[in-house]
């Protein structure tokens, strides 16, 4: 670049200056180094824009409404995309579900999560993919010192369709104020069903996908 097209991009850097352009992102926007914009805008008076200090962004700012277009419209794309669900979709989703999530020793089913939408699914799969014995069924709930037992235990209950009186006794975790504060307010919920033939027969469908799939298509 000559000596003309630098002249042009130090006045284009000293007028995003003026304007209140950071240094980097005036650098991005004629794509030259952040140290040359430092040295010709030096002189240049501006306001600096406020630092966010991790405040939460108000309803009106661009990031957060970029943000929650992106989440509607990938909303909307998922809905068309994945279409009615049928219940092979459904066997699928469960299947991959404990593949993950679920225990693998033999002796019982067992499913944790602190998802409430994915225990419902993999129970409603569950329930309708075995005949099944209720009272077999288990609940256990994994819960902060500092929240609320009762609540968690009547909402994953009546989430369940497992009465509390087959909760096992619970976990309760002490609250450590240097740990991370977005934690599940109903805590973790683990189902289990007690059955060495059931929990046979759901490894078993889960591996006859994966060899299915593993097999050149």
């Amino acid at each position: 670049m000559g000596y003309r097209g630098k002249v042009a991009e130090r006045q284009r850097a000293r007028e995003l200056r003026a304007r209140s352009w950071t240094l980097q992102e005036i650098a991005d926007e004629l794509g030259v180094s952040k140290s040359s914009v430092s040295l010709w805008v030096r002189e240049v008076d501006f306001e600096p824009r406020p630092r966010n200090r991790g405040h939460p962004a108000g309803p009106h700012h661009p990031m957060r409404q970029k943000k929650e277009a992106e989440i509607v419209a990938a909303r909307a794309e998922a809905v068309e995309r994945v279409g009615e669900v049928t219940d092979r979709d459904l066997l699928v989703f469960a299947l991959a579900l404990y593949a993950g999530e679920g225990g693998k020793s033999e002796g019982a089913v067992i499913f944790a999560n602190s998802d409430p939408v994915l225990i419902r699914v993999f129970l409603r799969w569950l329930r309708s993919e075995f005949d099944l014995d209720e009272e077999r069924f288990r609940g256990r709930l994994y819960l902060h010192t500092d929240l609320d037992l009762a609540v968690a235990t009547e909402f994953w209950s009546e989430l369940s369709g497992i009465p509390p009186e087959r909760f096992h006794r619970p976990y309760r975790a002490a609250a450590d104020p240097t740990m991370r504060r977005n934690r599940h307010e109903r805590g973790c919920f683990t189902v289990k069903y007690h059955s060495r033939s059931v929990q046979r027969r759901v490894m078993a469908r889960i591996r006859a996908i994966g060899s299915a799939l593993a097999l050149p298509g």
